[in-house]
């Protein structure tokens, strides 16, 4: 009888562990890191909200960030401050961009680092 006939086969208690653990880690960081990106679509509809107003190409700066801001309030969005909008206008040309990142820590010192950029352009220059 050979000594390779006896050998049983499975997962170790220690593979079972590193597997249970790891699948732990890649749960821990979807949670984490979902809520980013639905916030950020919630961005981008607002975005398309106000490319959508009526009379956008006479609407002004502060009555295009008044509508993201009541948008952004209304989702729950608060990763975006109006340092993060910058609205160009002239004449009938409108360009909104929106450019911000989204730091959430995930354990201990590791955190996840997310960059987002949005643009609409409406008019002709």
């Amino acid at each position: 009888m050979s000594l390779s006939s006896n050998r049983e086969s499975g997962l170790t208690l220690i593979t079972l562990t590193l597997l249970l653990g790891f699948i732990a880690f890649i749960t821990l960081l979807v949670l984490k890191i979902a809520p980013i990106y639905i916030d950020h679509s919630k961005v981008k509809s607002a975005l398309t909200g106000v490319e959508q107003m009526e009379n956008i190409e006479t609407v002004t700066r502060e009555e295009v960030w008044s509508s993201l801001e009541k948008r952004f309030n209304m989702n729950y969005v608060t990763d975006i401050t109006k340092d993060n909008v910058k609205v160009t206008r002239r004449g009938g040309y409108l360009k909104v961009e929106i450019e911000y990142e989204v730091v959430k820590p995930i354990v201990g010192n590791l955190s996840v680092l997310v960059n987002f950029y949005e643009i609409i352009e409406v008019g002709q220059e």
